[in-house]
């Protein structure tokens, strides 16, 4: 458990939680660059569209065409608190997906993008994300994550690729891969032989890396695989967000090895909300293939089909 404050900690994963009143706070530079990856080697990331084809290999610095990312990031810390009000929505963070019991040292799959009714100007948002953290004792936890967000602070109305990791503790939204509802993205996460963990992107069919931290993860951590929507307890209302498919997630065995789908037989802990679904504005988790192909959303809508792998 986890709480979000940018200052402190802060991102796409915690507990459950609520923002402060204040205004959301949000910073950019003129041209912000993501210092990790410019010491990385790899040729900046010419102008391309999204992948409308699976990956055909593994990410990493050696796949082909691998490039980083260099557009301009948006970088944005937001102070959250602990729990407020219950709105009609119920405030705080719903938490839909699983974690693994082990540890891995990658995940990777591919998530649809929605536009969820995310209030502008407030701290709602909704995001789907791949996790690898690590608890360092005393309620710290060192993490990073990717995957797309809408968020009522950083460019309403819009659906961003993001990554966050707590040694920087900012949300950094990449403005060079534009997303739009209906579409889907690859996420990457995995860890290097000298435990720098990296987040790549399946963008322009190649993998661009966003990201690489040296974290106090090792060369394996827990990875989570989540759909995550954040009620502003300081403006109660209704937050739809309709079902976000995820699937051929897969994971990345210790000390190397071909990449496995995420099924039954990994020691899995899984998070939902049944309750409220007599609260209403709830939202549901629908396993269709446990657990590498799932969807989670708003409840009572239509079911979909699981998708073939690849």
């Amino acid at each position: 458990m986890k709480i979000r404050n940018a200052a402190l900690w802060c991102a796409l994963a915690g507990v459950i939680a609520a923002p402060t009143v204040a205004a959301p706070a949000v910073s950019a530079g003129p041209r912000s660059e993501n210092t990790s990856a410019r010491s990385g080697r790899l040729p900046a990331c010419p102008p391309a569209r999204a992948s409308t084809r699976a990956p055909s290999e593994p990410a990493g610095p050696a796949s082909e065409g691998a490039c980083r990312a260099a557009g301009h990031v948006l970088e944005s810390g937001v102070r959250f608190a602990r729990r407020g009000e219950q709105g009609f929505t119920p405030s705080g963070y719903h938490h839909l997906g699983a974690n693994t019991g082990g540890e891995w040292s990658g995940v990777s799959g591919r998530m649809s993008v929605v536009d969820g009714s995310i209030r502008p100007r407030s701290y709602d948002f909704v995001a789907g994300r791949f996790m690898a953290k690590r608890a360092q004792g005393r309620g710290a936890i060192a993490w990073l994550e990717a995957g797309w967000a809408e968020t009522g602070w950083a460019a309403p109305g819009r659906q961003q690729v993001y990554t966050f990791n707590t040694n920087t503790k900012t949300w950094q939204f990449y403005e060079q891969y534009p997303l739009r509802p209906g579409e889907k993205v690859w996420i990457d996460l995995h860890a290097d032989s000298g435990g720098t963990w990296s987040a790549w992107l399946w963008w322009g069919d190649r993998w661009n890396l966003l990201t690489a931290q040296r974290l106090p993860l090792g060369q394996t951590a827990t990875v989570e695989q989540y759909v995550e929507v954040h009620v502003d307890s300081g403006s109660p209302g209704l937050v739809d967000v309709p079902p976000v498919m995820v699937d051929n997630v897969r994971l990345r065995p210790p000390g190397g090895g071909e990449a496995r789908f995420w099924r039954e037989d990994v020691f899995t802990l899984t998070g939902t909300d049944p309750a409220q679904r007599r609260l209403g504005g709830g939202f549901c988790l629908d396993w269709l293939t446990r657990y590498d192909t799932w969807t989670a959303g708003d409840c009572g809508r239509p079911r979909s089909a699981a998708p073939a792998p690849g």
